[in-house]
């Protein structure tokens, strides 16, 4: 079982799944499109490779070539609480310290 922090945030990135996405996604209220797949795939990968969840402007411009000139607007539809309320907490990343929301 996943271990979360008293925010929702796993505590240990390596314990998500897709269904622990999807069962997160459904507790925020988020209905997972293949846009959110898309970003959620994208910030695992960029996870495991530098060991920080990307900026949303790394997510941003991730969706553009799919939305050209809209990353940032898909983005915010995607996710309408947050890059890091939402899209942070269904990739089971852990809570950013801060950052740029783009």
């Amino acid at each position: 079982m996943a271990t979360v922090d008293d925010e929702g945030y796993l505590l240990d990135p390596d314990q998500w799944t897709e269904d622990w996405a999807a069962a997160k996604a459904a507790e925020l209220g988020l209905c997972l499109g293949e846009d959110h797949w898309r970003v959620i795939r994208f910030m695992r990968e960029w996870y495991f490779e530098h060991q920080v969840a990307p900026d949303a402007r790394h997510a941003m411009r991730h969706l553009d070539p799919h939305h050209p000139g809209q990353g940032r607007q898909r983005l915010f539809e995607l996710f309408p609480y947050g890059y890091v309320a939402q899209a942070c907490r269904v990739a089971g990343m852990r809570r950013p310290r801060a950052w740029s929301t783009g």
